[in-house]
C-alpha cells in the first residue's frame, strides 16, 4: 500500500477473511473487544479500508473496537454474487459478521456508498445494527448522474496521464480544497481506483436509500461535509430528505469540507462522530 499511515495502520491490524462469491471478504480489525458494541466502518465507492485512515486511530483511543472490511468488489475483498451495486452486499457482509461476531449488534457508519450498504443492513437485518451514522451518502432522490463531471482514465495508458486525471476527480468529488491533494492523498486514491471491479453503479442517482430509511428502526444520524460536491446548493433539500426517516436524529455539517469530510476534516470529523456514538 502507498503511505507510511497505511502501512502502519495494516501492521497493526488484525485480518480475518469471510466468504465472498469466488474468495473473499477481507476485514480489518484495530483494538482489543470492550462492553461497547463493535464499530463497523464501511468505504465508500472506488475505495477501501483507507477511506477510513484519519480515523481509525481516534476511534480506538476512545475505547473502541474498530471493524473495517474491504467491501465485495474492492481492494482486496472478491466480487459479490448476485448482483454489481449496493444491494448486492448485505448479504456476504451480514454472513462474514455472523462468522465473526455472531448475533452481536454493531453501530455502523457508511461513507458514500458505504451509506446506502449500511442503510440496507439496517434496514435487512434490524437486530444487527444497534446504531447507523451517514456520512456523505447518495441514493437520496436527489443525485443526478452528471451532478459531477468525473475524467475516465483507464483508457490512458500512461500514469502521469493518469494521474492527472485522478487529481482532477479527487478535486471534484472528493475534497473541497485542491490543495489538499498531496502526493500521499493522491496515492491513496490511485490504489483504490485501481481495485474498484463494480463499475456503474446506478443506485446512488435513485432514492433507493430514502426508501430503505423509511423500514430502518435503530436511531440514525448524519454527518456532511458543507461543502460536499454531492449536495451543493441543495443542503436544506437534504436536510429535509434526512428528517422524513422516522428514526432519524441529527444531521452536522462541517465546514471547509467536501464529500469525504472523514478525511479533509478529520479532526472535526472525530469529534462529530464520537459524539453521537457517546
Amino acid at each position: 500500500m502507498p503511505t507510511p499511515d497505511i502501512a502502519r495502520l495494516r501492521a497493526r491490524a488484525t485480518q480475518h477473511h469471510t466468504p465472498c462469491g469466488d474468495g473473499s471478504i477481507v476485514w480489518h480489525v484495530w483494538g482489543p473487544a470492550s462492553a461497547l458494541p463493535p464499530l463497523l466502518l464501511l468505504h465508500g465507492g472506488s475505495g477501501s479500508w483507507t477511506h477510513w485512515l484519519r480515523n481509525i486511530d481516534a476511534l480506538v483511543d476512545a475505547g473502541r473496537q474498530v471493524w473495517v472490511p474491504d467491501l465485495p468488489g474492492f481492494g482486496d475483498s472478491a466480487l459479490p454474487t448476485g448482483g454489481s451495486d449496493a444491494d448486492a452486499l448485505p448479504v456476504p457482509l451480514e454472513a462474514g459478521l455472523q462468522q465473526l461476531l455472531g448475533t452481536c449488534a454493531v453501530d455502523v457508519v457508511g461513507f458514500s456508498f458505504g451509506g446506502m450498504v449500511g442503510g440496507f443492513i439496517a434496514e435487512a437485518y434490524p437486530a444487527r445494527v444497534a446504531r447507523l451514522v451517514l456520512v456523505g451518502a447518495p441514493a437520496l432522490g436527489m443525485v443526478e448522474r452528471n451532478t459531477v463531471r468525473l475524467k475516465a482514465w483507464r483508457h490512458l495508458p500512461d500514469p502521469a496521464a493518469q494521474a492527472l486525471r485522478h487529481q482532477h476527480n479527487l478535486a471534484a468529488l472528493m475534497l473541497q480544497d485542491p490543495q489538499a491533494i498531496d502526493a500521499e492523498t493522491l496515492a491513496l486514491h490511485t490504489a483504490n481506483v485501481l481495485r474498484d471491479r463494480i463499475p456503474g453503479r446506478r443506485l446512488s442517482y435513485t432514492d433507493v436509500l430514502s426508501r430503505a430509511l423509511q423500514q430502518v428502526r435503530c436511531p440514525v444520524w448524519a454527518i456532511y461535509g458543507r461543502q460536499d460536491a454531492l449536495y451543493l446548493g441543495q443542503l436544506d433539500a437534504l436536510a429535509a430528505a434526512l428528517q422524513a426517516a422516522p428514526t432519524f436524529q441529527s444531521l452536522q455539517l462541517l465546514d471547509q469540507a467536501g464529500h469525504w469530510v472523514q478525511y479533509e476534516q478529520a479532526a472535526a470529523f472525530n469529534t462529530a462522530l464520537l459524539a453521537v456514538l457517546a
